[in-house]
């Protein structure tokens, strides 16, 4: 190394070093150069030995990820941080009050609209209008509940392979675990991996239904004004016209589920369900590590995103998925098939606005794909157009009361099977009410002579 040695004593790599491990600090270094984490070399790479101060910063935040990393498979500090950064890139300002108060109009409307459509009630809570790191803040709870427990096994997989590539037994390296280090770097990785997802879901978000899973505890309408204006920016349709129909769709969700109460936890469970039965490709793990190389986190967690799940899904996994995109399907066919009656008197560019939307849900775009990378899952309602024209037909045949009373509990939906041939299944559907009717009737004569 030319000029002075990090294993002096006065460079602040050796301080920190010496911060973490004590008397075993040299043999630290020796472990990390050992692995290809030149300290020296890194420094230099980043621009950082010519300026002490930024130097300082960066130590403080390695002390910082050890520190939180602690006892934790994920590090879920650093998860809602990198969320919180990936979200405010590019601009994040607050949502001022004229802005806010343009989309609380947009949900009032949409509210009215639907009222005309749908007897569900609107939610009761007061909408909010957020930021991407408001978004961020209220929704990431919701994501360590349903990514964590698959975040927790990729990342003991993670430091297992990480601890097994360092061919010193303990003993020869001065009384210092080889994997001292490295212990760190697995929860670091993966509280990087989940926070970026949720950073670049919130850069894409809409509001808090746009994958059909509520990301909210609550039933409430959300609203994010910066992502809706950079969506609208790219149509030749008027901005308003953009923020009233997605105003429209998010209250349309939201009235389902606070109407459906058991439908939020069914797609929660659907989904852990799924997650359980996850298992790691431990060959497509360690080639990924390989390629990262161990010494840079940032890579590690890029390395992730390249398929280290079994590509081989149980028969219950299979089924598990199948109930998933059924279930995703019915309710986006049926918000597809409320928000275009309501929509239709009041906004010309409804039927563009629509078939974007079907595009964009079929096509999926970095929201789901993030998803995809977080839980090897795809929440893609891939037979939307059919849920949607079974919503239609049972509207023209039974009313908007009719129609949503198919939600009153889950028997009453019908099965991945049944929406394949849906003319079938509404066909059998208005025979079991009207069978239901005639009991009815035979029951209250039947009542009439007894009496």
């Amino acid at each position: 190394m030319n000029g002075v040695s990090v294993s002096d004593e006065s460079t602040p790599w050796m301080r920190l070093l010496r911060e973490l491990f004590g008397d075993d600090a040299e043999a630290a270094l020796e472990e990390l150069t050992r692995m290809g984490m030149d300290p020296d070399v890194l420094a230099a790479q980043a621009g950082l030995t010519a300026s002490p101060a930024m130097m300082e910063h960066v130590l403080s935040q390695i002390r910082g990820l050890i520190a939180q990393s602690s006892g934790e498979d994920v590090n879920w500090s650093l998860a809602h941080d990198v969320a919180r950064g990936v979200a405010s890139q590019g601009g994040d300002p607050s949502v001022s009050a004229a802005v806010a108060s343009s989309h609380r109009q947009a949900v009032s409307r949409a509210e009215l609209w639907l009222d005309a459509v749908t007897d569900f009630d609107p939610a009761r809570l007061e909408p909010r209008v957020w930021s991407r790191a408001e978004w961020v803040e209220a929704t990431l709870p919701t994501w360590r509940t349903l990514a964590g427990p698959v975040a927790v096994s990729v990342s003991h997989a993670l430091g297992g392979l990480l601890e097994g590539a360092t061919d010193e037994p303990a003993e020869a390296v001065a009384g210092m675990d080889p994997g001292a280090l490295l212990r760190s770097v697995s929860p670091t990785v993966c509280g990087m991996h989940l926070g970026q997802a949720a950073g670049e879901m919130a850069r894409e978000a809409f509001g808090a239904t746009d994958l059909g899973i509520p990301l909210l505890a609550e039933p409430r309408v959300v609203m994010v004004p910066k992502a809706i204006a950079e969506f609208a920016s790219g149509l030749d349709i008027d901005e308003d016209a953009v923020r009233s129909f997605l105003a429209l769709r998010e209250a349309a969700h939201v009235r389902l589920f606070a109407a459906a109460p058991w439908l939020p936890g069914q797609l929660h469970s659907l989904v852990e369900r799924y997650a359980q039965g996850i298992t790691i490709d431990l060959d497509a793990l360690e080639d990924a590590v390989r390629d990262a190389g161990m010494g840079d986190p940032a890579r590690l967690q890029k390395a992730l995103n390249r398929g280290i799940f079994q590509s081989q899904h149980s028969d219950e996994q299979k089924a598990t998925l199948e109930s998933i995109e059924t279930l995703l399907a019915l309710i986006e066919g049926w918000v597809d098939d409320v928000t275009m009656r309501a929509a239709a008197p009041h906004l010309p560019d409804v039927g563009a606005l629509r078939e974007m939307m079907r595009r964009r849900r079929a096509a999926g775009g970095p929201a789901e794909d993030t998803f995809a990378n977080l839980l090897d899952l795809e929440l893609r309602p891939r037979r939307m157009r059919d849920a949607s024209a079974m919503w239609a037909a049972l509207h023209a045949r039974l009313g908007a009361e009719g129609r949503d009373d198919v939600w009153s509990h889950p028997d009453l939906l019908p099965t991945s099977d049944d929406l394949g041939s849906w003319q079938a299944w509404v066909d059998a559907y208005l025979s079991r009410d009207e069978k239901d009717d005639v009991d009815r009737e035979l029951e209250r004569l039947l009542g009439s002579e007894d009496a």
